[in-house]
């Protein structure tokens, strides 16, 4: 592990590689190197978290492509497209699903590490997300199955009742396991319980606002 902020750099031309590695490096980062988006897919599960600066035109698998084999894999990291002249409309394309910037070729390298800095912003937000997220669902991880599927309900904004219909448990029950799980969570209202399940990233969260759904629950 390094404390540096580490940058993969996928390209199929070497001159480009070795002068990125030289400059991100001589600028403080920490540098990992791709010839084809193919050799980099087959590392991204097991790589440390960076950001990516990924070429848009590659003999294969293009950037486009392998922004979205990332995302089918789960491997969110911050992504910088490198175009060349005449790629805007496949950087556009990159933008809409989820890179965080693009550059052209030949680029200044001001303007290479503005766009490293705004990934690294990203990514640290990611790591904090994430931070929370195992946080929230330590607290869950407490309540029981049935407890569970009690809060399930009220993230969905079922009445007392319903949620009792479809378990095939009595109205009173429910009440019961709504009272043990709020006070399990230390919480004291429905919009905290809410709060901690949306952020354990463990539930769709619903629709309609919040306050309808405590109307409904309290119903």
């Amino acid at each position: 592990m390094t404390d540096k902020v580490l940058v993969h750099v996928v390209d199929d031309d070497e001159a480009i590689r070795r002068s990125l590695s030289f400059l991100l490096k001589t600028s403080g980062y920490a540098v990992t190197v791709f010839a084809s988006g193919e050799e980099f897919l087959k590392e991204a599960g097991k790589l440390e978290r960076g950001c990516v600066l990924l070429d848009v035109r590659m003999p294969g698998l293009d950037g486009l492509e392998v922004q979205q084999r990332l995302r089918e894999m789960g491997v969110m990291l911050p992504v910088i497209i490198m175009t060349g002249h005449g790629d805007i409309d496949m950087a556009v394309r990159a933008m809409k699903s989820g890179a965080t910037d693009f550059i052209e070729k030949p680029f200044e390298k001001a303007l290479l590490l503005d766009a490293l800095e705004s990934a690294r912003q990203r990514l640290t937000t990611d790591v904090l997300s994430d931070r929370r997220c195992d946080e929230a669902r330590a607290r869950l991880n407490i309540l029981t199955p049935r407890e569970r599927d009690v809060l399930k309900g009220m993230v969905d904004g079922l009445p007392n009742k319903t949620i009792a219909y479809d378990l095939g448990i009595s109205p009173r029950t429910v009440e019961i396991h709504r009272a043990n799980l709020m006070q399990k969570l230390e919480v004291q209202s429905l919009s905290e319980a809410l709060r901690i399940a949306f952020t354990a990233r463990l539930f769709e969260e619903p629709t309609g606002d919040d306050s309808t759904a405590q109307d409904e629950a309290q119903g």
